[in-house]
């Protein structure tokens, strides 16, 4: 008899463990869930009154099929339908972190758009306190560059520190812009565009989207190429330097550090890193690593 070989045993241990994980996390919200806030009577169990919704309360609610929801708790469905994993996180009100973690247990990659349509537009109040807290420019967008919250370093890049409301319309369509930006034609437009184009595609119903990019067509220089697929891939701007022409600190380089709250897809923290003098830095970046 043929002994299993490691990666087989490793992956039949992270079946066993993503099924574990995921009769644990479904069971502890459907706990959370009163049966009485959607007039149904607490199930009994053994005599006692069970906590939460039962299984077959849970078919009810999400108009499925008997043994649907069971199938799914126990890890015994295979790729379910988007619509079912979606109307169950609903059902028990997860948020952003459960509602990956529910893709991960069953589908072994990351969900393809948020679960709450609010999730690109809001953020955490702490949030502003850690922007508050960085030395260098920071700022935080939601998922159409609508400024969110931003530090006085961010401000002192913009002449009178009057600070824009959208970077991205800023950026591509503000004249002012392209006295900051330096080498706007070639080192900041041909950048952005794409990830306009990106956010329009994932994002088909952002009316602030829509509004910006038939903004953007009708502009007689972004327009045309924009339509043209002018800046070819470029998604988004992380490790990238671009020159800068900073309203208090003159001009310089910056380098651009773009992350991403967990709870919070399409929500982007931005950190300009500043280095004064006309001279772009040489050589590959400098990295970190654990020791």
């Amino acid at each position: 008899m043929k002994a299993a070989s490691s990666v087989e045993v490793a992956v039949v241990r992270g079946e066993r463990m993503d099924k574990g994980a995921l009769q644990q996390l479904l069971r502890e919200r459907r706990a959370a869930i009163a049966p009485e806030e959607y007039g149904l009577s607490r199930p009994s169990r053994q005599g006692r009154r069970a906590p939460g919704l039962s299984q077959s309360q849970m078919d009810q609610l999400l108009h499925r099929t008997h043994g649907t929801y069971n199938r799914l708790e126990a890890g015994k469905y295979p790729h379910p339908p988007e619509e079912l994993l979606r109307d169950v996180a609903r059902l028990l009100a997860f948020n952003e972190h459960e509602w990956t973690l529910l893709w991960l247990y069953t589908m072994h990659r990351d969900p393809p758009t948020p679960l709450h349509p609010t999730s690109g537009t809001e953020v955490r109040e702490a949030w502003g306190h850690v922007v508050q807290s960085i030395s260098e420019m920071a700022y935080i967008s939601d998922q159409s560059w609508r400024v969110v919250t931003y530090n006085d370093a961010f401000a002192a890049m913009f002449p009178e520190r009057k600070v824009c409301a959208n970077t991205m319309r800023w950026m591509v369509l503000d004249p002012s812009a392209r006295d900051v930006l330096m080498g706007w034609e070639d080192h900041w437009l041909p950048m952005a565009l794409p990830q306009m184009r990106a956010a329009v595609a994932a994002l088909p119903h952002d009316e602030h989207l829509a509004e910006l990019e038939a903004d953007i067509l009708a502009d007689p220089i972004a327009g045309p190429l924009y339509r043209a697929g002018g800046g070819g891939a470029f998604a988004h701007p992380d490790g990238d330097e671009r020159p800068l022409n900073h309203a208090e600190l003159g001009k310089g380089w910056v380098t651009l550090c773009a992350a991403e709250p967990l709870s919070h897809p399409r929500v982007r923290l931005m950190v300009m890193v500043f280095h004064p003098g006309e001279e772009r830095r040489v050589g590959p970046p400098n990295v970190l690593r654990a020791p």
